[in-house]
């Protein structure tokens, strides 16, 4: 029996929840790429509730009510999206050479490198809300938010002028409704574990771990009713087998800028995430593995630890720099910095073996003055 099918004479002639039923099944860069098809699609891809399923898929945090809020009051899901999706570029680390960073000393005066209070008072650690979410192998293992900076709630406090940091996993417990540690199993993916000296051989498990795990640290203000993205989404190096034999350290981060707040113009932020084998393969046991740490912290170009009030200059500085969806170039940012900052490390020691041996030429030739005259 043939079945006739009545041709479609336009766009228009569709239903627009026949438009809205497509547009729904979406991911975002291609819900992004279809509202530039059509004048249809471009209107109804205009909808928050779309944006907000794309978010809650992509960051299951957003997903909670009180996020859901501060997202609204910062301009919608939409712009949340654009906002975060992109990934920090910095291009400015070309710029940075490290003959900036030795006549610091000289140029900036403590007070300039601690920073001015009433000139950057505006900036209060209860402004800032950290969305955290870690996915392995497509999988969301852990979702945290945490709302403003601890210990922080005195402007002239320690944390001002101590190393800034963050432990998520600390803090974030008392601010999140899903409490619990996070754990990873074989039922996860990960390949079981006889022994760690076997592993310590073929290294099979760091490489599950630094292939498969996602992290996304989105940093909102709000009250410039901005945010970003300040991970790198995969790994960007780490440590098997460090500070034990059981742990395993990995790397997020990226590069953000410091003109006007540092002396080095460029500054790391650098995200941690720490497994520990809790369990090893063994009969009714699987090779299991614990989240114990998520930390963030800004270092400097010489490994420095920012202090707490330029820090939090710095992370609002982030959510206005520039971005891109092209993650090679993104990598590409980082591995300058780490290059630059090599770079950097190598020439302080060859002026400090510079120093040594002149140090040691000094010394030898004042002995032998010495005994000159003494002789």
């Amino acid at each position: 029996m043939a079945v006739s099918v009545a041709p479609v004479e336009s766009m228009a002639s569709l239903s627009s929840d026949l438009f809205y039923d497509i547009l729904r099944r979406l991911d975002g860069p291609t819900l992004a790429s279809a509202a530039c098809a059509c004048v249809a699609f471009c209107s109804i891809s205009k909808e928050e509730k779309l944006w907000e399923n794309v978010c809650s898929s992509m960051w299951p945090s957003t997903s909670r009510e009180d996020v859901k809020s501060l997202i609204s009051c910062i301009g919608g899901f939409r712009k949340f999206y654009a906002d975060c999706f992109p990934l920090i570029v910095n291009k400015e680390v070309t710029e940075c050479q490290w003959n900036d960073h030795l006549e610091y000393p000289e140029e900036w005066t403590e007070a300039e490198y601690y920073g001015d209070v009433d000139e950057f008072e505006s900036v209060a650690p209860s402004d800032f809300v950290s969305i955290v979410d870690i996915r392995y192998k497509d999988r969301t293992i852990c979702s945290k938010v945490l709302w403003g900076i601890p210990n922080a709630n005195e402007f002239n406090g320690w944390f001002y002028n101590c190393p800034f940091r963050i432990d998520l996993l600390t803090y974030a417990a008392r601010d999140d409704d899903n409490e619990g540690e996070v754990f990873l199993s074989v039922s996860d993916g990960l390949p079981p574990i006889l022994s760690m000296e076997k592993e310590r051989k073929d290294g099979k498990l760091w490489m599950e771990l630094r292939d498969g795990l996602r992290l996304s640290w989105i940093v909102v203000n709000k009250k410039v009713k901005q945010a970003a993205n300040l991970a790198s989404w995969s790994p960007l190096g780490g440590q098997r087998h460090w500070p034990t034999d059981n742990d395993f350290v990995i790397r997020f981060g990226s590069v953000l800028s410091a003109k006007g707040i540092l002396p080095c113009q460029v500054v790391e932020c650098i995200l941690i995430m720490k497994f520990r084998v809790i369990q090893q393969e063994g009969e009714g046991v699987q090779t299991t593995l614990k989240l114990t740490e998520l930390s963030m912290q800004l270092e400097d170009m010489e490994g420095a630890h920012v202090n707490g009030r330029n820090s939090l200059n710095i992370l609002k500085k982030a959510l206005s720099c520039h971005r891109s969806k092209n993650y090679s170039e993104v990598l590409e940012s980082c591995h300058l910095y780490s290059k630059a900052q090599n770079e950097l490390k190598e020439e302080k020691m060859r002026n400090e073996s510079r120093l040594d041996r002149l140090c040691i030429i000094s010394g030898i030739a004042a002995f032998l003055t010495f005994w000159y005259y003494i002789l």
